[in-house]
């Protein structure tokens, strides 16, 4: 039998909103796959791009939840922007903080001044995400940075997961004060290198695996950084995302949730029209895509669609009918 596909790493970062938790409930089936990762003898390491709340205050959320935590089970993306900051800027530089009170205490922490008001002449504006921001806030933000203060985000997802459905994310206050300037922000979440490369300095991996629910962050991060990445169905992107992915921006494997870390990698195989996954295959006819096989599991479906996605990134094909036949995938 072939080996699970955690068999061959010795860390597994996983992203948190989407993938492990959404707002305030875990994804089912989480806590105990997360528990027979370390069982199989990979290290954990949970790196988001959320910098709302301190990683003792994201620690304290995953244990009430059931995982086992702790502060140094996780990056933050305010903790990697405060950290480059803090090696590029000199001490004692003032921050215009656009985000919550954990983004400025890290800040002063680290031996920076903060403001909220542009009239303090700031020498650079921090934005991190608040789910409470004050308008007024993002008024001062865009003034400083019209005014000259390097502008920077600690990430720039457009939206998050939660129970309820997607909601705004950094991203979408970033284009607010982007609206107002000529120029964007250097971000240092995923995908850019910053979180990453910490992540991999942090926890001296030799071949790590990153399972995220985004392509645009998770993804596409893990392959810049040059590892193998599991896209998961359970948080913000769907099947239609998966087939849209460019060419540096497509998951070494698929799973319907983290727990596929467990089991063997997904393989299609297949040239020219043609490609087949466990017992789905799907090709090529008279220019509309036929898949054949059984589709009444879940399991069966993934394995469609993985053969699918190869196919329509090879030819580029219309898979529109296809993909309303794996009903059992978002």
């Amino acid at each position: 039998m072939t080996a699970p596909i955690i068999a061959q790493h010795d860390v597994a970062f996983f992203d948190l909103d989407g993938v492990i938790y959404l707002g305030p409930i875990a994804v089912p089936g989480a806590v105990q796959g997360i528990a027979d990762v370390r069982a199989a003898g990979a290290r954990v390491m949970y790196v988001t791009n959320n910098a709302a709340r301190s990683a003792e205050a994201v620690a304290r959320h995953l244990t009430e939840l059931g995982f086992t935590a702790g502060p140094d089970d996780l990056i933050t993306s305010a903790q990697v922007a405060v950290g480059v900051l803090a090696e590029q800027l000199p001490a004692g530089s003032l921050l215009l903080i656009a985000g919550t009170n954990n983004l400025s205490r890290l800040a002063e922490a680290a031996g920076f001044r903060t403001t909220d008001s542009a009239d303090d002449e700031p020498d650079a504006v921090l934005q991190g995400y608040s789910p409470t921001i004050d308008w007024r806030v993002l008024d001062e933000a865009s003034i400083a940075v019209q005014r000259g203060a390097t502008w920077y985000g600690t990430n720039d997802d457009l939206n998050r997961p939660t129970d309820r459905g997607l909601v705004p994310g950094l991203g979408a206050q970033l284009n607010v004060v982007g609206s107002t300037v000529r120029q964007q922000p250097i971000v240092f979440g995923k995908p850019h290198a910053p979180m990453l490369d910490f992540a991999v300095r942090h926890t001296h991996a030799q071949r790590p695996i990153f399972v995220g629910d985004r392509i645009d962050t998770d993804i596409m991060g893990g392959n810049r950084a040059g590892m193998p990445t599991l896209l998961v169905f359970t948080g913000a992107h769907g099947k239609r995302d998966l087939l849209e992915a460019g060419p540096g921006d497509r998951p070494t494997f698929i799973g319907a949730d983290l727990r596929a870390l467990l089991e063997p990698g997904r393989v299609a195989t297949g040239e020219g029209d043609v490609r087949s996954c466990g017992a789905a295959t799907v090709r090529l006819h008279d220019g509309s895509v036929v898949v054949e096989g059984p589709l009444d599991t879940e399991a069966a479906q993934l394995d469609a669609l993985w053969a699918l996605a190869t196919l329509v990134w090879h030819t580029g094909a219309d898979a529109t009918g296809a993909l309303a036949l794996l009903d059992r995938l978002r």
